[in-house]
């Protein structure tokens, strides 16, 4: 994106308060230098002389630099923003806020300031969920060919996209920490769980919180597994059209992260299918978790995958386990959800053919 230019600034300021507006001087603030400069720079504060009608004003311009402690990305800067418009008018002796806006990629503006609220427009996509293929398979325990072909192509997909390396390496314990720390992730969910429910221990709950946060130190400073992913590549985000032709659906949290995130993601609900059918993971279901992460493993080469997955497959059981968003589950299921969790988190290394074992552990309880 170009430098903020005068003409620039001045033509926002005539299309929010009118095309009396007249730019006098700019300046950076915090520095010396006087008069008109030919741009200016991103993050930089700029003073604003201008006048309507002819009367003085002032005003300052804020942007915000790309950047670590979670400025990474646009929406990040576009959040903070926002936030700032909303609350400065709010307190006593603060400044106020006069406008939120946005730079286009030519350098012209958009006000955002009378926004309340936000939308997506995306396109529409044909196509019957593969939740749908799952809950067919739950019924019917017979593997047919095409649900093994489907496999394969998301299999193959994940190794496709996962072979992207790139973004800041810092963007890696970013995603490690809002694993573990984010509202929609492992400790908001947490939270989000009735205090009560028959199911439910809080200290099951404390134990997967403190072994999540020890699962932090293990992993977050992996910053060579940093790729591509989806982020959320659960069944009802995949939409398959004829045979394994399919197309995706709400990529969530950024575009780098772990490929664990999307393997336990989907393999995860293999599992959790399989459970509700009959307490274990066997049948068709097996077949496709077994088949999933042996040709994921031989086609990425990432051994490594098993050793980090562990709190990525706490937070998929987490939300799987939830009585909120799954009031019906029985209490058996429930209950092999949290001891895959805590099992899966006590080791050092996962083997998927020891899935059943994971749901059938006795879980120990920890010393506060």
């Amino acid at each position: 994106m170009g430098a903020l230019t005068k003409d620039r600034i001045e033509s926002y300021l005539k299309s929010i308060t009118g095309p009396s507006a007249r730019i006098v001087a700019l300046r950076v603030l915090g520095k010396t230098g006087k008069g008109d400069q030919k741009g200016y720079g991103y993050g930089m504060p700029i003073l604003i002389d201008f006048e309507i009608a002819g009367k003085p004003q002032r005003a300052v311009l804020h942007t915000v630099n790309p950047g670590p402690f979670g400025h990474e990305h646009i929406s990040d800067r576009a959040q903070a923003v926002i936030w700032d418009h909303s609350s400065f008018s709010r307190l006593p002796r603060h400044v106020r806020s006069l406008d939120v806006g946005a730079f286009r990629c030519d350098g012209s503006t958009v006000s955002l300031g009378d926004a309340e609220e936000f939308f997506l427009l995306t396109e529409y996509a044909e196509g019957n969920g593969y939740a749908d293929d799952l809950l067919r398979m739950q019924h019917d325990p017979r593997l047919t060919p095409e649900d093994g072909a489907r496999a394969d192509a998301l299999c193959d997909y994940l190794v496709e996209i996962h072979s992207v390396t790139g973004g800041e390496p810092s963007l890696y314990a970013r995603r490690i920490r809002e694993l573990i720390g984010h509202s929609e992730c492992i400790m908001g969910l947490i939270d989000s769980y009735p205090p009560t429910h028959d199911a439910v221990e809080q200290h099951l709950l404390r134990q997967i919180e403190r072994q999540c946060v020890d699962w932090r130190w293990r992993v977050k400073d992996r910053v060579h597994r940093l790729k591509q992913v989806h982020g959320d590549f659960h069944p009802w985000n995949i939409l398959f059209r004829e045979g394994t032709d399919f197309v995706l659906l709400d990529r969530s949290r950024g575009e780098w992260g772990d490929p664990a995130d999307d393997v336990s993601c989907l393999t995860m609900n293999y599992l959790f299918f399989s459970l509700q059918r009959s307490g274990r993971l066997d049948q068709n279901f097996e077949t496709l978790f077994l088949q999933f992460w042996e040709r994921y493993l031989s086609r990425s080469g990432d051994k490594e995958l098993l050793q980090v997955v562990a709190p990525f497959f706490a937070f998929r059981g987490l939300v799987m386990a939830h009585p909120v968003w799954y009031p019906k589950l029985s209490k058996d299921v429930r209950e092999k959800l949290f001891r895959f969790i805590i099992s899966v988190l006590n080791k050092d290394r996962f083997d998927p053919g020891r899935v059943n074992e994971y749901c059938e552990e006795v879980i120990q309880p920890r010393v506060a």
